[in-house]
């Protein structure tokens, strides 16, 4: 295994894309691999990454419930925030990194686009819940919809989210590759197709060169 550069500081990491992408295992491999690697590495997760998350995100995920999409954004926001403060922060003030299963782009690509609420009135929003915080690198696990949302279904009950619409997960899987554009430098495209140890090496060599350009 090629041991990779110590970084002089922590980096964030985050995992978007759509139901069903294989972000989560990705994100959960990459966290192993920089153990191994002698790096320390916390994974968490949006919603959910405090005791405050982990109730809102039953509220937010329950299929039973009804959520209209101003506040179910708010509360994402509110996820957010508070996950930043209580977790995000002081870990990476610690020097350890980051690896987050969903952040911003989830909510722009959901919410801003997804939801029509617009990504000028959602990015100052979330401004002010992450203080300004952006990841170094973020990857995107694509794969068509209707892979991803059977991928979901096999893994038992769906949530609120995951029972929409296959026109609304298609939208929101546009709105990622738009912003993947716009940040190419930051937004890393992983073709989910890839079996799982393939898609994890595209994933290592992107994050080799970002602890490398850091222990510099």
């Amino acid at each position: 295994m090629n041991q990779a550069p110590r970084a002089h500081r922590a980096v964030f990491i985050t995992f978007e894309g759509i139901e069903g992408c294989g972000k989560t295992t990705q994100a959960k491999l990459l966290a192993k691999r920089l153990r191994e690697e002698g790096q320390q590495a916390i994974l968490t997760a949006e919603p959910g990454g405090t005791v405050l998350g982990r109730a809102l995100r039953a509220a937010l995920l329950n299929p039973a419930r009804t959520v209209d999409p101003i506040a179910e954004w708010l509360l994402f926001e509110a996820d957010r925030a508070q996950h930043v403060r209580e977790t995000i922060q002081p870990l990476l003030r610690r020097g350890v990194t980051v690896i987050c299963d969903r952040f911003s782009d989830s909510t722009r690509a959901y919410q801003g686009i997804g939801r029509g609420l617009g990504l000028d009135q959602v990015d100052r929003v979330d401004r002010a819940a992450t203080g300004g915080l952006k990841p170094d690198l973020t990857f995107l696990l694509d794969l068509p919809v209707r892979e991803g949302l059977a991928r979901a279904a096999s893994r038992g009950k769906l949530t609120r989210i995951e029972r929409e619409r296959t026109r609304f997960h298609t939208k929101i899987r546009d709105a990622f590759l738009v912003l993947a554009t716009r940040e190419p430098g930051r937004i890393k495209v992983v073709d989910g197709r890839l079996d799982r140890p393939h898609a994890a090496e595209v994933v290592w060599k992107h994050v080799a060169a970002v602890l490398g350009r850091k222990a510099r």
